[in-house]
Order: structure tokens, then C-alpha cells, then sequence
């Protein structure tokens, strides 16, 4: 799944905020937050994982998530570049708009 779908469901997104908002927390931390079931919590962290959003790191019986920097720094580059191109498209629109309003 890519991140922006990972993102894309609302639980998800909460456990990002939470996760970030911590800078770890172990899988129950995460689980005792939401009124989901401790599966469904699991299906969530798995998608994160796979869309390499959060790490995960076995510490004895606990398994503890943080934020992976480095998925979240590609979804930024490509924010930035989407912005510059529709910044770009409305440049030019002004142009055009005050070239006829001129004309």
C-alpha cells in the first residue's frame, strides 16, 4: 500500500499523531487509545509498517512503533513538488488574466 492510501483512514492517521506526538509507544499504548479492537489496531500498525510510515521494534513482549523520518520526508518532496507545479499553473493564469484585463 503506498502512503498516502496508509493515510487515507482516519484510525490511522490518529496512531500517526499519537505515535509523533510521543516519539514512541508500545502496541497496547496505541490500542488503550481507541475504541477498535486490539486486532483491528494490529491490521492499522501492519498497514503503517508496510508503507514503511512507522518502524517497529520488539523490546521483550512489547512491540514499540515510532515514526520512520524517512517515509514521511519522501510524502513531503512530493507535496513540495505538487505545490510548485500548481504555483507554477497559477503564475501563468495571472499572466494570461492580467494580459487580457490590460489588452
Amino acid at each position: 500500500m503506498d502512503r498516502f492510501s496508509a493515510l487515507a483512514e482516519p484510525n490511522r492517521r490518529r496512531m500517526m499523531e499519537l505515535i509523533a506526538s510521543n516519539g514512541e509507544m508500545a502496541s497496547t499504548d496505541i490500542s488503550n487509545r481507541f475504541d477498535i479492537s486490539a486486532s483491528a489496531i494490529s491490521q492499522h500498525l501492519k498497514v503503517l509498517r508496510e508503507a514503511e510510515l512507522v518502524s517497529m521494534e520488539k523490546r521483550a513482549q512489547q512491540r514499540i512503533y515510532r515514526v520512520n523520518p524517512d517515509g514521511i520526508e519522501e510524502m513531503w518532496e512530493w507535496l513540495n513538488d505538487m505545490r510548485q507545479y500548481w504555483n507554477d499553473r497559477f503564475d501563468v493564469l495571472d499572466k494570461l488574466l492580467l494580459k487580457n484585463k490590460d489588452g
